[in-house]
């Protein structure tokens, strides 16, 4: 059989003593935790053994010795060791030994209590003691997975190196009878700042939990419910990002552990997306309220309004005559046309009735940066909805006369083949029609198909400026949605620490000699950046648009209005 040897490579270069760790008997394998040095008693390693399995569940004990022939002066000490297994019975007994300056180990085993000892061949793993345990490749420390683990899987390695983090809690340092050799033994990790932070944490966590509850409990109440101010709240993306946010904070400062990995990368990820998104809110409003930035953009905001609106009234005035010189109804194209210039007239009014206090709406609106730069993309994706409305409504305008056309059309045509739309079984029957109905129906098919380019050309002159708007409001939403769901921790930590984000294991052969053990490295494998990006991407409101591009082309061509981007919530978790 193969006898498989997971020895950390931390203890490479430790003094000579006895090999602490587990025995998987179903995969026929030893997993080396820690090296105990020369001098100890045995009853003492044996009752601290009792305590370390107790405190993890883990069948910690003694699976052999271990020599360093760098530091070795007494020619007894190797019978020593193997005096040993007597004293901590253990089938079978492992010694490993480092030859010298020798790249080459031996390791071999004992078998004092078999009748049939049998040669077994052995493969030496080494392996990262720190990046094991911090890969996490292992499930979720709960009695459930305990019970349901299976011992034969590779993942049992990395559940014992995980589950004995209490063994590494000893260094150098320490008073104790015992000394080890393991991956903290020359100092345990640990920062005086991140600990008065976690203690810091659990108040700040409890007082943050309760104003949100305060605060939603007032987002849903039913003063707030009420139809033209749900209306307006379900239009405007700014509070459908504030709602987003409200959900982020509620799930950092919930007092619930995380149970996986991917929960806890979560937090981390919209506790970072939180900073990052009020730092740069912060930058934002240091430099609209300096060098009187606020009172210039007020300023220029009239006058762009005002070109604007002319502009409109010259493509206005363009398509009452001769539009790239086709022929369009002159009573209609007159009537269209007034009315357009008619709202025009009006939109101007309204903006020079509010030039007053567009600096203090500003002001006001440079403040709310402080919540974080995506809710100030939020409101001026909300402001250029307002200051086009006009063109939102010229482009509804054209957009029903236009379906209706279309729609009187297609009935017409139904009529001339003797068909007609069953309301109720939703397909199309046949029918027959008199002389009276075809000769109405005659007229007016002619008249709606004459009538049909001078309304179209309109549609789709402002369904062009529509588009406009909405890209442009698509890309500022898309701006948000990057903030939002881009895993700034992971990617982080995929740069700096990619062992913590694994994806799996690879063994590398590092050196094989007849005679000598195989010896092999295990490598973690990290997540690429894409998967990084899929794995732990964010929940948003995606602002796409609701419907494919083949449907959204039907809409056109039909005139069916096509709905501004805005945020709809996204049930992942």
């Amino acid at each position: 059989m193969v006898l498989k040897v997971f020895f950390p490579s931390c203890c490479s270069a430790a003094d000579s003593g006895i090999l602490i760790g587990r025995w998987i008997s179903e995969q026929n394998s030893a997993v080396i935790l820690a090296v105990v040095h020369f001098p100890f008693i045995p009853v003492q390693v044996k009752q601290y053994l009792g305590e370390i399995q107790r405190v993890t569940k883990v069948s910690v004990s003694v699976l052999g010795s271990w020599s360093n022939s760098k530091q070795e002066k007494e020619e007894s000490l190797s019978e020593f060791l193997e005096d040993l297994g007597t004293i901590f019975c253990h089938e079978p007994w492992i010694q490993i030994s480092k030859e010298g300056d020798s790249k080459f180990w031996s390791c071999s085993t004992l078998q004092k209590h078999s009748k049939n000892p049998q040669e077994e061949e052995i493969i030496l793993v080494y392996y990262d003691q720190r990046k094991v345990m911090l890969s996490h490749l292992h499930p979720p420390l709960s009695s459930a997975a305990r019970e349901a683990e299976d011992a034969s899987k590779l993942w049992a390695i990395f559940d014992t190196v995980a589950r004995s983090q209490v063994l590494f809690m000893t260094d150098r340092y320490d008073e104790g009878p015992i000394k080890l050799s393991h991956w903290q033994s020359d100092g345990v990790e640990a920062s005086i700042i991140v600990e008065l932070l976690k203690q810091a944490s659990v108040p700040a966590c409890v007082l943050l939990a309760a104003l949100l509850a305060l605060v939603s409990g007032i987002c849903r109440s039913r003063v707030l419910n009420i139809w033209p101010l749900s209306f307006l709240w379900s239009k405007l993306s700014t509070c459908e990002q504030l709602g987003h946010r409200l959900q982020h904070l509620q799930v950092i400062s919930s007092s619930k552990k995380a149970q996986s990995q991917n929960q806890l990368m979560r937090k981390a990820n919209i506790f970072v997306s939180l900073l990052i998104d009020v730092a740069l809110g912060i930058l934002l409003m240091s430099w609209l309220y300096r060098k009187n930035r606020i009172g210039h953009l007020a300023d220029t905001l009239i006058p762009v309004a005002d070109h604007v609106a002319e502009e409109l009234q010259d493509l206005l005035q363009w398509l009452m005559g001769a539009p790239a010189g086709l022929k369009m109804n002159r009573a209609l194209d007159q009537v269209l046309g007034r009315f357009f210039l008619y709202h025009i007239h009006l939109w101007i009014s309204y903006i020079h009735l509010l030039s007053p206090f567009i600096e203090m709406i500003l002001w006001y609106v440079g403040l709310s940066a402080c919540l974080g730069l995506t809710v100030a993309l939020c409101i001026l994706s909300d402001i250029l909805a307002l200051l086009t409305f006009h063109i939102y409504c010229f482009y509804v305008y054209g957009a029903r006369l236009y379906c209706l056309k279309i729609y009187g059309l297609s009935s017409l045509w139904r009529l001339f083949r003797g068909k007609k739309w069953n309301v109720l079984r939703q397909r199309v029957d046949s029918c027959s029609y008199d002389l009276d109905q075809l000769f109405i129906g005659t007229l007016l098919f002619t008249i709606l198909l004459f009538l049909l380019p001078t309304t179209a050309l309109y549609y789709l002159v402002f369904t062009l400026l529509r588009l406009l708007v909405v890209i442009v409001q698509g890309l500022i939403h898309l701006l948000v949605d990057l903030i939002d769901s881009l895993p700034l921790y992971s990617l982080t930590l995929r740069l700096c620490r990619s062992y913590r984000l694994a994806a799996g294991v690879k063994f590398r052969v590092l050196e094989q000699q007849d005679g000598k053990p195989l010896r092999l490295l295990m490598q973690i494998n990290p997540l690429s950046y894409g998967g990084v990006v899929q794995t732990y991407r964010l929940p948003t409101y995606s602002c796409y648009p609701r419907d494919s591009w083949a449907s959204l082309c039907k809409k056109l061509f039909l005139g069916e209005l096509i709905y501004p981007w805005k945020h709809k919530g996204d049930k992942q978790n």
